[in-house]
């Protein structure tokens, strides 16, 4: 553990008093201002959408690829962050920026086709770093050898692997295309280039007990990744997920068993990993299940007052001499 430890060196609190290390408080503490993460729609595709693995997608994601709506009917990269920019309220002449790629799979191309995108988008004023979201089947040497090529001192460089899940069959059922291992691979191709990694994590999968999540965070937690985003099951018009829950409706937390298994969850990671999100979330016109995820700052807050009675934080159950 000792090389993650050495990327991001933070305790639960070093930087906002939390019970838990958000990435934004992080990025304060480091930077001395305010950095916002400019989301990116490069047009790239997937291959469980183009009919490589599957034509109709993970059975969660919508059609917009998780695309933000403040880029919706903007084409270049540039004019995109400028939008993405201009719908930040809280920023000043000391903000700065991370250029986002998040919609569907952004190493999905040749690197020579890559590099141009990512060179155009830190090209963008005030940027202050980089931040690629993949697929694991979608990581080769080549492509992590040019990403390599962006590391400098004071320059946030991240890649999200959609982890998911460390069990197979929950895979299976998300019709991801892929199993734990390949994530496992990716992960450890990246750290060989000292790049940063997060992963996201999904809770409340289907079929997937208590029990199934915490061995994902014990799991995640020997991997050299040095921060989570964690997403509440949530059910998004128009997807398959929708089809499968009208077909046959399924459990889904609610908000309190929510924020128990996400404390339960972040008391067994490592205490310097990054937690870059608590909770997904999504416009009300596209959310079918459930509701109480309209309310982020209601369920982070609970999140909040329930480590307080607790009086426990993040680590608090991490066990650093297990391994997998």
């Amino acid at each position: 553990m000792q090389k993650q430890n050495e990327k991001n060196s933070c305790n639960p609190g070093k930087w906002s008093g939390k019970s838990y290390n958000l990435f934004g408080d992080y990025l304060i503490g480091k930077y001395g201002s305010r950095v916002l993460k400019l989301p990116i729609d490069a047009g790239l595709s997937c291959p469980n959408r183009d009919g490589t693995l599957s034509s109709s997608g993970c059975i969660f994601c919508s059609d917009d690829g998780s695309a933000s709506p403040v880029i919706s009917g903007c084409s270049s990269i540039h004019e995109q962050m400028d939008s993405a920019r201009r719908a930040f309220r809280r920023q000043d002449d000391s903000t700065k920026f991370i250029a986002y790629f998040q919609a569907y799979t952004n190493t999905y191309g040749s690197a020579d086709y890559l590099k141009k995108l990512y060179d155009e988008a830190v090209s963008f004023p005030g940027i202050k770093g980089l931040m690629i979201g993949t697929r694991p089947d979608c990581i080769d040497k080549e492509i992590v050898e040019m990403i390599s090529g962006y590391k400098r001192d004071g320059f946030e460089l991240w890649i999200e692997i959609g982890l998911q899940t460390i069990h197979d069959r929950s895979l299976s059922y998300l019709n991801r295309g892929h199993s734990h291992e390949s994530t496992e691979k990716a992960v450890k191709l990246i750290d060989q280039y000292n790049i940063d990694v997060c992963v996201h994590v999904i809770l409340g999968i289907p079929g997937e007990t208590w029990q199934d999540m915490m061995e994902t965070a014990e799991r995640i937690s020997a991997l050299p990744v040095q921060g989570v985003k964690i997403h509440h099951l949530h059910i998004i018009k128009g997807t398959e997920l929708e089809d499968i829950y009208n077909d046959e409706p399924f459990s889904i937390m609610d908000m309190n068993q929510y924020v128990s298994t996400v404390c339960d969850f972040l008391e067994r990671i490592r205490p310097d990993m990054i937690i870059h999100r608590l909770m997904g979330d999504r416009m009300e016109d596209s959310l079918v299940q459930p509701r109480w995820g309209l309310h982020k700052g209601t369920v982070i807050q609970a999140i909040d007052d329930e480590f307080e009675k607790r009086y426990t934080y993040q680590g608090f159950l991490y066990e650093p001499s297990r391994s997998f």
